[in-house]
């Protein structure tokens, strides 16, 4: 049992963060310099980088707003953008939490946002402290995973071992979500296999299709240099190490960004673009897709490396997994969890699993972890676009409902 905070809709968060929203590029600065001269860790800064959100970004921001981990909201507008700031405003009010709107062209400029946005901070922080508390069970924890700078090591050690952590917590009734469909290729038979239904296993067949087609037409994929430096030879060997973060539980269903998982269970989400590939939207960035996993309600993500990568994340804490044991010393200030000791025998599969596991269980009762500790806050929402997942996409959902 965790002690967490209880939030309207039923959704029990594991922190309590107050988080300070651009609308818009133009108002980032103001919102930055409030977050910068709030300096508290639990004051975060996210945005919206577009002059005009389309449907995807502004399900994103509202699914982070109302997030379980978020107690309350600070918005920032410059005054002319088209994001519905009252809509977003009036949503995060909906569920109890204190907000804010604050409009530079109303409020007299920079300098005088700056200071309207501190105060309104401090009076959204104490009126998010009195958030009601009460005991959070295993079962109602949402894990993502993700994996990036990857090596030669990453999938004997770092993404095999968050697989097994992800299988102690599914038996344990929790949800899990693993995604990068770009880089399994190659992995969608093996998964069509593990789905509870045949309509979900040719669901996701074309989902690893539609993202091999969009990496096709963009000109470019997910094998970077990086990796080829490290060791990995081909897309389908690193798609190998990337599905084995998944673990062998059955893959319950397909959701897209902004879904909340209906059930417990594993769940893919599919994160390229609907439609014809589309210059203007970006290829798939590590943080990009942590948001993503958060807009899907993820409490926390588990993310591996094997080159390194330095990264955290707003809203909900990072784990940061070190598959190689060389990048585990020279970066051992970052990383929460050494996998690599599997590669000089000093422990198996097993034990980084159940060590994964421990790290959840403590983050979820409070721990910091080392990225929250450094003060990383990254955050990446951009545009893309996506169709309603399909009936196929979620047997288990339709199942509970008959």
């Amino acid at each position: 049992m965790f002690n967490a905070f209880l939030r309207s809709d039923g959704r029990k968060g594991v922190r309590n963060v107050v988080a300070v929203a651009y609308l818009v590029e133009c108002a980032h600065h103001v919102a930055r310099r409030v977050v910068d001269k709030a300096d508290h860790p639990d004051v975060q800064l996210i945005g919206f980088p577009g002059c005009y959100p389309n449907a995807y970004a502004a399900k994103i921001m509202r699914a982070i707003a109302t997030h379980p981990n978020v107690g309350g909201m600070v918005i920032v507008s410059l005054g002319c953008e088209s994001f519905d700031r009252e809509g977003l405003r009036d949503a995060v009010a909906a569920t109890g939490r204190p907000v804010e709107l604050l409009v530079i062209q109303q409020t007299g400029g920079t300098a005088a946002t700056i200071q309207e946005g501190l105060a309104a901070v401090e009076r959204v922080r104490t009126a998010a402290a009195s958030a009601p508390r009460g005991p959070m069970r295993i079962d109602e924890l949402i894990v993502g995973t993700i994996c990036g700078g990857s090596d030669g090591t990453s999938g004997i050690t770092a993404n095999p071992a968050v697989g097994r952590a992800f299988d102690r917590l599914v038996a344990d009734g929790a949800t899990c979500i693993f995604e990068e469909t770009g880089e399994l290729v190659g992995c969608e038979a093996i998964m069509a296999e593990r789905a509870v239904t045949a309509e979900l296993g040719s669901a996701i067949e074309a989902c690893v299709q539609k993202a091999e087609t969009y990496y096709a037409a963009m000109g470019f994929g997910s094998f970077a240099p990086g990796n080829a430096e490290g060791g990995l030879t081909t897309i389908e060997e690193k798609s190998m190490g990337a599905y084995s973060k998944s673990g062998s539980s059955p893959i319950s269903g397909i959701i897209k960004p902004g879904d909340l998982p209906p059930t417990g269970g594993l769940f893919l989400l599919d994160v390229v673009p609907d439609g014809d590939p589309r210059w203007g939207f970006p290829n798939i960035s590590d943080n990009a897709e942590i948001v993503e996993l958060i807009a899907c309600g993820a409490h926390m993500t588990l993310f591996t490396t094997g080159r390194g990568s330095v990264v955290g994340s707003a809203i909900a804490p990072v784990i940061k997994i070190c598959a190689n044991p060389e990048t585990a010393r020279r970066l051992a200030a970052d990383m929460d969890v050494n996998a690599g000791r599997i590669l000089e025998g000093e422990a198996t599969l097993a034990d980084v699993g159940d060590e994964i596991y421990a790290q959840v269980l403590a983050v979820a009762g409070g721990a910091r972890t080392v990225s929250e500790a450094l003060g990383h806050q990254e955050f990446i929402l951009t545009y893309k676009a996506f169709d309603p997942i399909g009936p196929s996409c979620l047997p288990t959902a339709a199942r509970n409902a008959a």
